[in-house]
């Protein structure tokens, strides 16, 4: 990559910061950032496991580390409803590369509707004047906050964004993520998505009982799961709906 100045190198504790028996330092991907620290490159990275495992609870960490609100925006945004962010931003210390960009932007999908009203109660001071967020769909918003915030250098943090989207809408937040690995962008995400996780060139760091491990594509269970499942849903649905045994796993 010809960006090496990328605006976070790496992530580990905090001096002083061991790894207790309180969440969320259970978790064994937690404990493991905690124990080992974790290597972050330029590009795109995306945090791939099932629920609980822990994915979430990083990236929110990772984003308020950084200085982003732990319920959404960009550096400068202040949004706050109801604290339910962990204690685990506070733990963290994060290496930044040399002359980064400090701007950023996390986007996460449980607290959207609220940033919306944000921005609302909040116009910008100069500049384009924000878009009626809530007089669109919930993928509509999506995309057009992407398309409307996603547009500087920086580091970006995304939680689930495709809870909103439909599959065409997902390969367009796929080739938003692309155009900001390829200008010097750091991207996090966190994700359910085989499509958008299947983002040539990036990184994929599985999450779950091992802690965190580094995997391909091919290899996630995530995608061999919905192969199989999409391959014959009869398979699952029978069992699902007490119409048969417990399905073959793949």
């Amino acid at each position: 990559m010809p960006f090496a100045n990328h605006p976070v190198r790496r992530v580990a504790a905090a001096e002083g910061i061991s790894v207790s028996r309180a969440w969320p330092h259970t978790i064994p991907a937690v404990r493991q950032l905690l124990t080992d620290g974790l290597d972050l490159g330029p590009g795109v990275t995306f945090l791939v496991g099932e629920n609980g495992a822990g994915k979430s609870t990083l990236v929110e960490a990772i984003a308020v580390a950084f200085g982003l609100s732990p319920e959404g925006g960009s550096t400068g945004a202040r949004l706050t409803t109801r604290a339910t962010e962990s204690s685990l931003s506070d733990d963290l210390q994060l290496t930044r590369g040399a002359g980064a960009p400090r701007a950023g932007f996390f986007l996460r999908a449980e607290t959207m509707h609220g940033f919306y009203t944000y921005l609302e109660d909040n116009p910008r001071p100069s500049g384009p004047e924000d878009l009626p967020f809530h007089r669109m769909s919930h993928g509509e918003s999506f995309l057009s906050l992407i398309g409307d915030r996603f547009n500087r250098r920086g580091f970006y943090c995304l939680d689930e964004p495709e809870s909103a989207l439909s599959f065409s809408s997902s390969l367009a937040v796929v080739g938003v993520l692309d155009q900001l690995a390829k200008s010097g962008s750091q991207v996090l995400c966190a994700t359910h998505s085989p499509v958008i996780a299947a983002l040539p060139g990036a990184t994929i760091l599985e999450v779950g009982d091992w802690g965190i491990r580094e995997s391909s594509w091919n290899d996630l269970e995530l995608v061999q799961s919905w192969r199989a499942y999409l391959d014959t849903p009869e398979r699952y649905l029978r069992h699902i709906t007490g119409a048969g045994s417990e399905p073959d796993r793949p």
